[in-house]
């Protein structure tokens, strides 16, 4: 039997307010979609605006432009009170080995502002589009880059995306040049 605390939760902060979307029904989905991702850990996900996105990408990208999403691991190594959490690549799964405490995985943030538009602009609910967002950060944090695994995470996505119930999945809508279509270049979580 696994653990609470190995399990994880998710937690989502509605910085921005968006019509029709509830921080508890992404809450639920992002627990449902965590564990149907391999996630393993505690993952926080934070609704906020097109400043904020910019101010974070560049920070942490050197990128200065608002994205969609960004994804934050936690370090391949973390210590939690003398407990370790390892990241696993090559199984693409995050592995908690936390024995104590709370074992984090990471932390996702979104563009309430970004979302809203590709949302209108896809012809689904912006509820739709943040979970299609939360689904593809909790694949970063489980291991996955589609920059350069071929195609992994894009299989991935579209398989969980069928299993969760969602329409069309971000990798999905990506051109053959690389940029997602109608997102900026180098909106990359």
């Amino acid at each position: 039997m696994a653990l609470p605390f190995i399990l994880g939760i998710a937690v989502v902060i509605l910085g921005n307010k968006v019509r029709g979307v509830s921080a508890r029904a992404l809450e639920q989905f992002a627990g449902r979609a965590r564990r149907a991702a391999g996630v393993r850990g505690e993952v926080d996900v934070l609704i906020t605006s097109n400043v904020q996105m910019r101010k974070l990408n560049w920070g942490f990208r050197g990128k200065n432009q608002a994205t969609d999403v960004l994804s934050f691991p936690s370090d391949s190594k973390i210590h939690h009170g003398g407990a370790e959490t390892q990241r696993n690549s090559f199984s693409k799964t995050s592995v908690a080995l936390c024995v104590s405490g709370r074992c984090r995985a990471g932390d996702i943030a979104i563009s309430a502002e970004i979302a809203s538009r590709n949302a209108r602009r896809l012809g689904h609910s912006a509820a739709d589009e943040m979970k299609i967002l939360i689904l593809h950060g909790l694949l970063h944090l489980a291991g996955y880059d589609h920059e350069i695994d071929g195609g992994a995470m894009a299989r991935k996505e579209a398989r969980l995306r069928r299993v969760l119930g969602l329409p069309t999945a971000l990798i999905e809508r990506t051109s053959a040049d690389g940029t997602r279509r109608g997102a900026a270049k180098g909106q990359r979580s």
